[in-house]
């Protein structure tokens, strides 16, 4: 697959003639359609066309979607859109997919693990942490005092972990 960011998903079919509900990840939700086409992550390819706001996102119709058993079917699928046709991001601000497998370090240089998702429940980002030296996946809010650099020309993030994080050394 090329190079694609996830900007979306189908969260379900809405009514009965093939619409979908469509929950958008753009910062303006609405910028979805210009990212289009979309594919899905077997690398089907839809155009978009949003035909109202609804709760939690837009009611959209996608090409080659008709019916409302296909619009089921299309439940939880995520849909990307072409690298290349999104913007630039500022310097302090990266797409999730650009963190994901990067190495974690603390300011020691001290080898902690790797990034494995970033969640979102509604209070900031946090990065899900994993490594051969923890029993469990480590959180870490993605805040500034708590992952002061990022460096993607390195494939490495350093960590300033608050206390508890992560395990002792014994």
């Amino acid at each position: 697959m090329r190079d694609r960011i996830v900007v979306g998903a189908v969260t379900g079919a809405f009514g009965v003639k093939g619409e979908v509900r469509l929950k958008s990840f753009c910062a303006e939700p609405e910028d979805i359609v210009t990212y289009s086409p979309l594919y899905d992550a077997e690398g089907m390819e839809y155009t978009v066309k949003i035909t109202r706001s609804v709760k939690g996102g837009f009611a959209a119709r996608l090409s080659g979607i008709r019916y409302k058993d296909q619009a089921d079917a299309m439940r939880g699928k995520e849909l990307f859109a072409d690298r290349d046709l999104l913007p630039n991001l500022p310097d302090d601000e990266y797409y999730y997919s650009d963190l994901i497998g990067l190495d974690v370090l603390d300011t020691g240089g001290e080898a902690l693990g790797k990034v494995a998702a970033i969640d979102n429940h509604g209070a900031g980002d946090i990065l899900e942490i994993r490594g051969p030296g923890l029993k469990s996946s480590a959180l870490l809010p993605f805040t500034k005092a708590a992952v002061p650099t990022v460096d993607l020309a390195a494939g490495r993030i350093i960590v300033d972990p608050p206390d508890g994080v992560f395990p002792e050394p014994e």
